[in-house]
């Protein structure tokens, strides 16, 4: 199956839509920009949320649901959020269809089921969430409210690719207000930190924690908390983002609280979020020319096992034997598929499964069981080894621990190799095209520049790295002072 997948040296962007298509994860749809995700995409999804709400959940954090429609008047009530989303706004006018009288069979929207007020179909859900906290909220008892939704958004982007920008995407969005300032910026980091730490021990995906540029930051917020990872092409993704909102909602949709003192106060926000282009940048992070690569920690299927066998007989003394195998490994958590298909041959099997990413494979044949004896193959190095059956068990949980690291180490090597300080313009422009990855540069803090660098590179500002150190030195673009370098990328 794999053979006919193009190589990712070739056309990079081919070989990703291609890899998505074959490995059974989503497919396009009849609705233009949006996708249908599989089952085997999904679960991947599945497993992702699992982990994501149980993080959630540790720091206090609770689930709610909100409409999927907005009220026009409520989107425009916090003027830089409105504008920043206007131009991707799906919008609902009418309430109803009714035949065409001049077209049999045909319906057309019937002029006379107008609604009273547009509707917005949510790109995200500020606006929803903070007229209804207005009610929520009245004392600082109240408060902290730790409110996250798992939805759907709509946003109608013109070019679309499959997970990492779709017209339709899910995800969370977690919605908190909070009595005080301090509160609020350490519950928009901390939430940057869960993001961090799920993206590197169990998506096994390196990333940079920093903020965003005034010019990149979600609008409406006073200040956007980012991980950035890097893709095998040398391209940034944004897997995730945490806003500080200051009191911007809170003005916007009068929520205010009676503070211990007895005084009126408005609350101060947060909104933070991730979505299903996490499944993008964990093909872009891991996957080679035979498919698919999964950490074992998010793979659908940790161990496939394939029996090698010439008719029933053999078939029913192996399925003995691997019934156990199955049943100790499911007892340590591990998620097995034991695949008996006869209508597929092994070979067959087994490059299904290398394209589908699944870590581990074992293989068992009539003269393993003679020998006592099973074929165990990781797909991260394609290394195989053959292992006595009494050690299977210990061998392969010890071995997707293995898998996890060293696939969180060879894309941190990857990332480290790719970030490149630059010290004059022509330098940056020939990193730019010639490595790609993250350019570390001197900038001179203004908006102005940061565009002139993007229009002349398609390069920008991914972010101000957290642990950035202090240093004084000169923009590469327009040689004025600066304290500290950023890191720019071109980006998907």
């Amino acid at each position: 199956m794999s053979k006919h997948l193009t190589k990712r040296a070739e056309d990079y962007s081919k070989w990703y839509n291609e890899l998505i298509v074959k490995a059974d994860l989503a497919e396009n749809s009849a609705v233009r920009g949006c996708m249908v995700i599989k089952p085997y995409g999904y679960a991947i999804w599945e497993n992702m949320q699992a982990e994501l709400d149980r993080m959630f959940k540790e720091t206090g954090h609770e689930n709610a649901y909100f409409p999927l429609f907005v009220p026009k008047s409520l989107f425009e009530a916090e003027e830089k959020n409105a504008e920043g989303f206007a131009k991707e706004c799906a919008v609902v006018t009418h309430y109803r269809l009714q035949n065409d009288p001049d077209n049999e069979g045909k319906l057309r929207v019937d002029p006379e089921a107008k609604l009273e007020e547009e509707l917005i179909v949510r790109p995200t859900s500020e606006a929803i969430i903070w007229s209804t906290y207005k009610k929520w909220i009245q004392s600082h008892r109240d408060l902290p409210l730790l409110i996250n939704q798992w939805a759907n958004v709509v946003r109608w982007e013109m070019r679309t690719r499959l997970f990492l920008r779709t017209a339709e995407f899910l995800w969370q969005e977690g919605h908190t207000a909070h009595a005080t300032k301090a509160e609020a910026v350490f519950e928009s980091k901390q939430m940057q930190d869960v993001y961090a730490n799920f993206a590197e021990n169990f998506m096994a995906m390196p990333v940079v924690k920093g903020a965003k540029s005034e010019s990149e930051r979600f609008a409406g917020a006073e200040a956007t908390y980012t991980i950035e990872a890097l893709m095998q092409d040398g391209k940034a993704l944004q897997a995730g983002t945490s806003h500080f909102l200051g009191q911007n909602f809170a003005k916007a949709f009068d929520v205010k609280y009676t503070s211990k003192e007895g005084k009126q106060e408005y609350v101060w926000a947060t909104s933070w979020g991730v979505s299903t282009r996490l499944i993008g940048g964990l093909i872009m992070t891991h996957s080679d020319d035979a498919g698919l690569v999964l950490p074992p920690k998010l793979a659908p299927i940790q161990v496939v096992i394939v029996p090698i066998y010439k008719g029933e007989e053999q078939l029913d003394a192996i399925s003995e034997r691997v019934n156990v195998f199955v049943k100790e490994l499911r007892g340590k958590g591990v998620s097995v598929k034991f695949d008996t298909r006869d209508t597929m041959r092994p070979g067959a099997k087994f490059a299904e499964y290398e394209l589908k990413g699944v870590p581990v494979r074992v293989a068992i044949g009539n003269r393993d069981l003679e020998n006592g004896t099973v074929e165990v193959a990781r797909r991260d190095t394609f290394e195989k080894q053959t292992i006595n059956q009494v050690d299977l068990v210990e061998h392969v949980t010890k071995l997707l621990e293995e898998i996890q690291e060293n696939l969180f180490t060879k894309a941190l090597n990857y990332r480290d190799s790719h970030i490149t300080e630059v010290n004059s313009f022509e330098e940056f422009k020939e990193v730019i095209e010639n490595k790609g990855g993250f350019v570390s540069a001197h900038w001179d803090g203004t908006i102005e520049t940061e565009d002139k660098i993007k229009e002349l590179t398609k390069a920008t500002i991914r972010c101000i790295a957290n642990d950035a150190k202090k240093e004084d030195g000169v923009c590469v673009f327009t040689g004025k002072p600066s304290t500290e370098r950023v890191l720019f990328a071109k980006a998907y």
